[in-house]
């Protein structure tokens, strides 16, 4: 049986083709043949398989039971939560993400930011529609901007945003971590105790959660000034959808703004002027994809010449005994 490599579809984007990863493909290319996948990974395309680089589609456990070769699942990104961990760490495959992506989404949450105080997005629509009055926005230094998460993301944007909040403006941060207060101090934020602190008191909250469990509930977004606004560069399913669409309507907030597109629990904000939904490219440039190339191509290859790779989010695999094989471990 022929050995495979797995790449997801997506990664035929024309969008992002580049001379590295041409060179990055022929290189995977001497281990084994490279084949591409859409949608969800089951025992039906397992055969031969030996490395994947996955897209955030749903991987079953039948894939992993029938891919008795498989020794790494490298995610071309950041998000886990469809790989199912539990199955690869039990029948031995090494799972990694590929975190090349941080200055990006920073950037993209700076810009965001910057839309909203500047009302960009309604004063374009009010251009479109024939009206060319002048509306109040906002400057920088005079607003509080939130950061909701406080890891290497919501420090890349506090990086970026110290020198437009100037000496006036404010920067909040909230985080479960233990060591916020000295976090917080090295970017000259002040951290809060509570997510109803950041809502309450900031024009602009962005979020910066790993997960994809609901923080932001109908309560929290009451408590937002009707001018602020919301940006979320993580994940959808961190804000209750039916909730945030209710508040605007209601003028408890002034945008949201989410890095996913309009479809599925998206779908009810089609069509609303103040919801701006992107299409989960918050962290894609021409940059950031040659990097996600570069980090996923040589993490599998490191993996099929018996190398560790970085960036393993299941450690506990590393003591399996087909790990320890391939990794020449006695």
């Amino acid at each position: 049986m022929s050995r495979r490599i797995l790449l997801s579809a997506n990664m035929r984007n024309p969008e992002f083709n580049s001379e590295s990863r041409r060179k990055g493909l022929d290189g995977l290319a001497r281990f084994a043949s490279v084949d591409y996948y859409s949608g969800e990974l089951t025992d039906d395309e397992a055969a031969g398989v030996v490395g994947v680089i996955a897209s955030s589609s749903r991987i079953h456990e039948g894939f992993y039971e029938a891919a008795t070769g498989l020794r790494i699942i490298s995610r071309w990104g950041v998000g886990y939560e469809k790989v199912n961990l539990e199955a690869a760490t039990r029948h031995g495959v090494i799972v990694t993400i590929a975190p090349e992506h941080m200055v990006t989404v920073a950037e993209y949450a700076i810009a965001q930011w910057m839309a909203t105080l500047k009302r960009v997005y309604t004063l374009n629509r009010l251009s479109h529609n024939g009206d060319f009055s002048l509306i109040r926005t906002y400057e920088a230094a005079e607003t509080t901007l939130g950061l909701y998460g406080f890891g290497r993301i919501g420090q890349a944007v506090a990086e970026r945003a110290k020198p437009l909040l100037g000496d006036k403006g404010r920067l909040l941060v909230y985080d479960v971590r233990p060591d916020i207060a000295e976090l917080a101090a090295r970017f000259g934020a002040e951290p809060v105790g509570d997510p109803i602190d950041l809502f309450r008191e900031c024009d602009t909250v962005s979020l910066h959660v790993s997960g994809a469990d609901t923080i932001v509930t109908y309560d929290l977004l009451c408590a937002m000034q009707p001018h602020a606004s919301l940006v979320n560069p993580s994940r959808g399913t961190l804000v209750d959808d039916v909730a945030v669409n209710r508040a605007i309507v209601e003028e408890r907030l002034w945008y949201y703004v989410v890095d996913d597109p309009v479809d599925g629990p998206r779908a009810i904000h089609k069509g609303h002027p103040r919801i701006i939904c992107t299409n989960h490219n918050a962290g894609m440039t021409d940059a950031s994809a040659v990097r996600l190339d570069h980090r996923t191509f040589g993490q599998v290859a490191d993996a099929l010449e018996g190398r560790q790779p970085a960036h393993i989010i299941n450690p506990d695999v590393l003591d399996h005994p087909r790990v320890r094989s391939f990794l020449g471990r006695s």
